[in-house]
């Protein structure tokens, strides 16, 4: 054990120095009263009208996974600000741009990991590994907590193309549910929202539709497994 943290102590300081980043960024919200409705109610201020919104909503949806901030929310900012067309397009690039930020960082820890695959995690490890699109596109239309997904793919070493395909794909319904509900959203000042109904019906429904997706993957999985 202790050789091992000796080979790798500068991911392990990296890793305490992160840390101590993020319980101070989370310390200074609680002791603040900012929670993340608040947070994005201050970010929609601060880029509302910008000729420069959406490349510094890029660059916050980028640096949200290192604070371990909502995606969802962010997400749901990036309706209020650009609408339904536009902001699926930017929150797409944004949302697969953080997605790859935490890949890379969990990949950067993982390292030279190995794993047996006589253990049960070592054979997840390893199917994650040979199917990575399909785990991942799967993970993704589950609406599994976004990050997580993105460190574990990083940590395991899997194929970063077919992790960005997986999670370009898997996360489409998601992003187009999320940013539409945030389009219908007529004011955004932290309290209760003011909604468009009509577009709150399409994010309605284009959750609805992932989850049939979800299902109907699931079973083409239960049949493939009973086949072999």
């Amino acid at each position: 054990m202790i050789a091992a943290l000796e080979r790798h102590r500068h991911r392990v300081a990296v890793a305490g120095l992160w840390l101590v980043v993020i319980v101070g960024y989370q310390t200074w919200a609680w002791r603040s009263g900012i929670g993340p409705t608040e947070s994005v109610s201050r970010i929609t201020d601060a880029l509302s009208g910008s000729a420069w919104g959406p490349l510094a909503y890029v660059a916050v949806y980028l640096v949200r996974p290192l604070l371990l901030f909502s995606a969802a929310a962010l997400t749901v900012a990036g309706g209020f600000l650009f609408g339904p067309v536009w902001g699926v397009v930017i929150v797409i690039v944004a949302a697969n741009g953080s997605a790859m930020v935490a890949y890379g960082v969990g990949r950067w820890f993982g390292g030279d990991v190995r794993t047996s695959s006589d253990t049960r995690i070592g054979r997840y490890v390893e199917r994650m590994r040979a199917r990575t699109f399909e785990t991942v596109l799967t993970l993704r239309l589950l609406l599994l907590p976004y990050d997580p997904v993105s460190y574990l793919a990083g940590f395991t070493r899997t194929r970063p193309v077919a992790f960005l395909s997986g999670t370009a794909l898997g996360s489409l319904p998601g992003t187009l549910a999320f940013v539409l509900f945030g389009a219908s959203i007529e004011r955004f000042d932290g309290g209760v929202p003011q909604l468009d109904l009509r577009v709150l019906a399409a994010s309605i429904g284009t959750l609805a539709v992932s989850l049939v997706l979800v299902r109907l993957i699931r079973r083409r999985e239960d049949a493939g497994a009973s086949d072999v």
